[in-house]
């Protein structure tokens, strides 16, 4: 039984004409009569008593085609929600995003879908990249948008649209080592509280590498937290230091070391490998080829 045979019978039951049916469908009129038969034999029961040249329902048809029209509108239905979704019309997209996507993108993506997309339903998760790809594994996240230095490489895991952004130094305007002359050591942000979110063995071992021990982030990190805006906020009204990308603090200034910091943040969207991407990532997908750059 196919929805195709399904909507001949239907057609039949409105017309009672083969020959009317079979043109109003662009059909032969013995293509219609096989499709027919072939219902009828498949479920045991006549459906139609040909009288003369019309063919009126039987009791058993009668309630075949009641279903058959409730299940060709579900049909139809489900067929107009898959392109409503392609159209960004309606749908729902799960994102995870770490501390640096969230910083740039979380309010920009609730704009543009209350005001681009507005029946389209969005879900933003923040945490740390582990919890999220739990998540993502469980089927509870679409997608997650993080740094991709800090997923672990497995095969059930796809990272596309991988994007490097400058990490910088950086203070609030007219805090004390904005007037340091001569080359700015690491020693001397050492002087005060230093902000982060948590940061990837890679970056860690490069500030190392240019620093010393004294750079590792669980050494110098003295104050904590997934969230950037909070960070940037603290930095703002204190003499504390922000290590973070460049990007996620236009308004703060950035302190120039001595060797230059050369670490980078490499962010990427993450998805299940081998299944079908959600109908609306793509609009995720454009609005981190917007923003996240430096």
């Amino acid at each position: 039984m196919t929805l195709v045979q399904l909507r001949h019978l239907i057609s039949l039951a409105q017309t009672a004409s083969f020959s009317r049916s079979a043109e109003a469908m662009f059909l032969t009129q013995p293509a219609l009569s096989r499709s027919i038969k072939a219902l009828e034999e498949e479920l045991g029961e006549p459906l139609f008593d040909r009288v003369g040249r019309r063919s009126t329902l039987t009791t058993f048809g009668r309630d075949v085609v009641q279903r058959a029209r409730h299940l060709v509108f579900e049909a139809d239905e489900l067929a107009a929600s898959g392109s409503e979704m392609r159209a960004g019309r309606s749908g729902t997209v799960r994102i995870g995003m770490g501390s640096g996507p969230g910083a740039m993108l979380m309010t920009p993506l609730l704009n543009l879908m209350a005001t681009r997309h507005p029946t389209i339903h969005v879900e933003i998760a923040r945490g740390d990249t582990d919890r999220l790809t739990q998540a993502l594994r469980n089927r509870e996240l679409d997608a997650l948008v993080v740094d991709a230095r800090s997923v672990k490489p497995a095969p059930d895991l796809r990272v596309t649209s991988s994007i490097e952004m400058r990490g910088a130094v950086m203070c609030r305007p007219k805090h004390p080592l904005t007037r340091w002359r001569g080359a700015l050591r690491f020693d001397a942000l050492l002087q005060y509280p230093i902000a982060s979110t948590p940061l990837s063995d890679e970056v860690a071992r490069a500030l190392v590498e240019r620093y010393g021990p004294q750079a590792h982030p669980s050494t110098c990190v003295t104050l904590r937290c997934e969230e950037i805006p909070s960070l940037v906020d603290v930095v703002r009204r204190s003499d504390a230091i922000l290590i973070a990308i460049r990007a996620a603090a236009p308004e703060l200034v950035e302190l120039v070391l001595k060797p230059a910091i050369s670490a980078t943040a490499r962010f990427g969207i993450v998805t299940l490998a081998g299944r079908a991407e959600a109908p609306t990532l793509p609009i995720v997908r454009k609005l981190v080829e917007q923003l996240m750059h430096d």
